[in-house]
């Protein structure tokens, strides 16, 4: 086995036990929260999934950027929520019932609305895109229902243990994550540096804070919400993002580091944000 597989593996396995601690604290009633308030659903995809896509498209069409960076904000723009963003949503003050139910709403819609998504840019760019509807079900069913159902198991049976395994584990696997991404973002670096001189950083960080300006805004009238869609929005499931590419531009450099360096650039503007917006995030109404 080599490191790279090793830090694969790490990463892999640390993210699935980040959303398995998550599992251990949701109740069935947050999972199912948005289909139980589908006026906050259909914002929810309208923000995500359908207007930051239509931004991307029109500024496809607009500037002349290069292909790696249209490929990725193509990408990144269909993709759900990551399995990280929950835990940081609730911390910024959003409510656990619309952050879990987000992550399990949009993951449940993205199995048909990514490859519909991906096929329609067919007839807007000059590239054929396709993912398989059970591609991005076993990306899905992988990374965030598998953990996320068996922790709920774990936390009925026994929760008594499932209280006190849960911050070490979550500690221990938030470690791993930011051990593993360092040096794939190390060996992604000269094929991001390579396309410095097109405005990629500009378009990375447009790109999040137009997500998170959109969620902001079409996140309701309670600041948790708001929060928790807007941190939505600026963020997307590099998993999705990645199996897109690696199916469609196996040979197209560059596009692997931009999906994986948006997860810093999109951090860093989420982090200014919550600075901007702290006292209404720290206060959120119920739901």
């Amino acid at each position: 086995m080599t490191i790279a597989s090793v830090i694969s593996l790490a990463l892999t396995v640390s993210l699935f036990v980040l959303v398995f601690v998550l599992g251990l604290k949701a109740k069935m009633e947050e999972v199912t929260f948005l289909f139980r308030h589908p006026g906050l659903l259909v914002r929810s995809i309208l923000a995500m999934n359908i207007i930051l896509l239509a931004v991307v498209v029109l500024a496809g069409q607009l500037f002349d950027l290069a292909p790696a960076i249209k490929i990725a904000l193509i990408t990144l723009a269909v993709s759900p929520v990551p399995p990280l963003l929950p835990n940081k949503q609730i911390g910024a003050g959003g409510t656990s019932h619309y952050a879990v139910g987000l992550l399990a709403a949009a993951a449940i819609v993205s199995i048909v609305l990514v490859p519909l998504s991906i096929e329609t840019m067919e007839y807007v760019f000059p590239f054929e895109l396709s993912i398989a509807p059970s591609k991005v079900l076993s990306v899905v069913v992988l990374s965030i229902f598998a953990p996320l159902v068996l922790g709920m198991v774990v936390a009925r049976l026994a929760p008594s243990v499932a209280a006190r395994m849960a911050r070490p584990l979550s500690s221990t696997a938030m470690a791993i994550v930011l051990l593993a991404i360092i040096p794939i973002l190390i060996k992604g670096w000269p094929d991001l540096s390579n396309l410095f001189g097109n405005g990629v950083v500009l378009c990375l960080v447009l790109f999040s804070a137009i997500g998170i300006l959109l969620g902001h805004l079409l996140g309701g009238p309670d600041p948790g919400n708001r929060t928790v869609l807007a941190l939505a929005c600026g963020s997307r499931h590099p998993g999705i993002a990645l199996a897109i590419t690696s199916l469609n531009f196996p040979a197209e450099t560059g596009v692997t580091a931009l999906i994986l360096y948006h997860l810093v650039i999109g951090a860093l503007v989420s982090a200014l944000y919550l600075r901007w917006n702290k006292p209404a995030a720290l206060s959120p109404s119920p739901t």
